[in-house]
């Protein structure tokens, strides 16, 4: 690979060449039969946790490592930087966030060491709604208080990994929108035990979209959850999720890095090795500029995503470097892509450069987790003082 798109410099040097290690053994061969049929890569996540890559931020005392965002970052941009994918299991990092900042010391002794070794998966969060989108105060999925229990009916869509995952955590209304001051009052979280639920009020149903990202529709008839599962306290949940929300950016952005770093190195090293008309086609400059371009930007946009990640670790609010980070490393990545594919020509659609693939993947994340023109909009009301859109 070339030096200057080396995927094991940068902070976490070791981690990033034992991931890189792990990944060698799941090759684009893999990640290709697996498309064809749609399946989700049971060995890649079951070796990633036994290598304890997916409980690096989980503490010490509950069996992680402990270890900060930059560590979680470096692994999941080392993933995508070597030709796999973290969507698959990369939504355990952030969502566990949420239990260990806010779950009860009995929560955290349940479910925290078990998802640690991994047995258990949390992998899924029911937050996004047909009818309401990113406006996520406008859910409504209701979870009614009875007794020892809260009883959930309601809809979520875009919930990956639901068919692979033994928790989700869930977003519902506790208290009507009618009926709070703020339309951000009167949400609560719940941690779902999926496979209890499954059959007792839960369905789930598959979305096959342009990647293989094992999306699903989530359905909630009459379905219980125990009093005991609420996180935190009641009506508070989209603070909850909130506070997560940075993490999960900085680390899709880093993904993103991963992709641009692996389309930029695919890209370089054919433009060397590809003669047409007697010389290399990277000599030309029609070719040279776009991958030149592209890597421009994926490093500009990965200082950003390192002085996120920062602040984060700092303990510091992070909303514009997050927000930004991930717009910008997306849209580094999709260049990236494009390069890649116009270089290869006609064999950058062939499935066994899986170039193509990646391509499909990369696409989303100028959509998800959260949109460039919602990133946009928060720049303007909470960067630049602009009056709020919306």
């Amino acid at each position: 690979m070339d030096q200057a798109v080396s995927i094991t410099s940068g902070p976490h040097d070791e981690i990033r060449a034992e991931v890189a290690k792990l990944c060698a053994r799941f090759p684009g061969e893999y990640w290709r039969k697996l498309d064809e049929v749609r399946g989700y890569p049971t060995a890649f996540v079951t070796a990633l946790t036994e290598a304890g890559y997916l409980s690096v931020l989980i503490p010490e005392e509950y069996g992680g490592s402990g270890l900060p965002l930059s560590a979680a970052a470096a692994i999941l941009e080392t993933v995508h930087a070597c030709g796999a994918n973290g969507a698959a299991c990369h939504a355990q990092m952030y969502i566990m966030g949420t239990i260990l900042r806010h779950g009860s010391a009995a929560q955290k002794q349940r479910y925290l060491p078990k998802i640690a070794s991994g047995a258990l998966r949390l992998q899924a969060f029911g937050v996004t709604e047909p009818t309401s989108g990113t406006d996520t105060t406008s859910l409504r999925t209701f979870a009614r208080r009875e007794g020892d229990t809260y009883v959930v009916n309601g809809q979520k869509v875009w919930t990956s990994r639901a068919e692979h995952s033994d928790l989700m955590l869930l977003l519902a209304r506790t208290t009507p929108r009618d009926q709070v001051a703020k339309k951000t009052e009167g949400l609560s979280t719940f941690i779902v035990d999926m496979k209890a639920a499954l059959g007792n009020g839960l369905t789930i149903r598959p979305i096959r979209t342009m990647m293989n990202h094992n999306s699903c529709e989530v359905f909630f008839d009459n379905m219980v959850v125990p009093a005991e599962n609420l996180v935190g306290a009641e009506g508070r949940g989209f603070r909850y999720i909130l506070d997560g929300m940075n993490a999960e950016r900085l680390l899709i952005a880093s993904e993103c890095i991963g992709d641009a770093k692996w389309f930029t190195a695919k890209s370089s090293a054919y433009a060397r090795d590809r003669q047409v008309f007697g010389r290399p086609i990277g000599q030309n400059q029609g070719v040279q500029f776009p991958i030149a371009r592209a890597y421009a930007q994926m490093r500009a946009a990965e200082l950003l995503v390192h002085a996120g990640i920062g602040k984060f670790d700092a303990g510091l609010h992070c909303g514009e470097e997050a927000n930004m980070a991930k717009m910008l490393a997306a849209e580094a990545s999709w260049a990236a892509g494009e390069a890649c594919i116009q270089t290869h020509g006609g064999f950058g659609f062939a499935e066994e450069y899986d170039i193509e693939r990646k391509y499909r993947e990369n696409r989303l994340y100028q959509v998800a987790p959260i949109s460039t023109n919602l990133v946009l909009s928060y720049i303007s009301e909470h960067v630049l003082g602009l009056p709020r859109s919306f």
